[in-house]
């Protein structure tokens, strides 16, 4: 059962009538969650993620984000029911960007992650690709991270869902920042395999530094 606390903050960011735009959260808020010990900031984190509102999806995200040290707490069982949520590439992305870095760190295992590379849902399948991305890029704490990216690409090289053909490209993408020649070895090597647009957009990534050159020139 959450604590007073959380009930009371939580009512406080549904009652802020200026809290609008998932980006731009309340500064009073914020301060007061992440100063929230570690099993209380996942319990607010929980309760705001299962609502309907991106908003306070995203808030769930900022949270562990922000708060010190509750991102390390974050485990298997605490992030399995936020997935079972996922239906939109929104809802993928802020499970990403929980399970990612989680996944990165080795609170989840690699055993986790490439069982969904094989689910039936798509978008446990696009959530795979897109945690990849917390392994490589820079800004979001990757240190780089060949082999378990390629490992999760090599699955979902034949994928033709247009999700994960999106998501194949962000991850080669990403990857390619990190690691030049295992992106391009990858695109040679599933050069028969792989969805049109994906070598098109990591080629471009490549060559160019944008994945869609000609909006560049627009």
């Amino acid at each position: 059962m959450a604590s007073k606390q959380v009930l009371l903050l939580e009512q406080l960011l549904i009652e802020d009538g200026d809290y609008i735009h998932p980006r731009n959260p309340p500064e009073e808020f914020v301060i007061q969650a992440t100063a929230l010990p570690d099993e209380d900031a996942k319990a607010l984190a929980a309760r705001l993620f299962i609502k309907s509102e991106w908003r306070y999806v995203w808030m769930a995200v900022i949270i562990f984000q922000k708060h010190p040290t509750a991102r390390t707490m974050i485990d298997w069982k605490y992030l399995e029911p936020f997935g079972n949520r996922m239906d939109s590439w929104g809802l993928v992305d802020a499970f990403a960007s929980l399970a990612g870095p989680a996944w990165r760190e080795g609170q989840i295992s690699d055993e986790a992650v490439m069982s969904w590379t094989h689910s039936e849902n798509r978008w446990w399948r696009r959530a795979a690709l897109v945690c990849t991305v917390f392994l490589n890029r820079k800004i979001l704490g990757g240190r780089g991270d060949t082999p378990r990216t390629l490992a999760v690409c090599e699955v979902l090289a034949r994928d033709r869902d247009d999700m994960v053909i999106k998501g194949l490209s962000w991850a080669l993408r990403d990857l390619s920042k990190r690691d030049r020649a295992a992106a391009e070895r990858f695109l040679k090597e599933h050069e028969g395999e792989l969805h049109a647009r994906v070598k098109r957009e990591v080629r471009n990534k490549l060559e160019t530094g944008v994945k869609n050159p000609r909006r560049m020139r627009r």
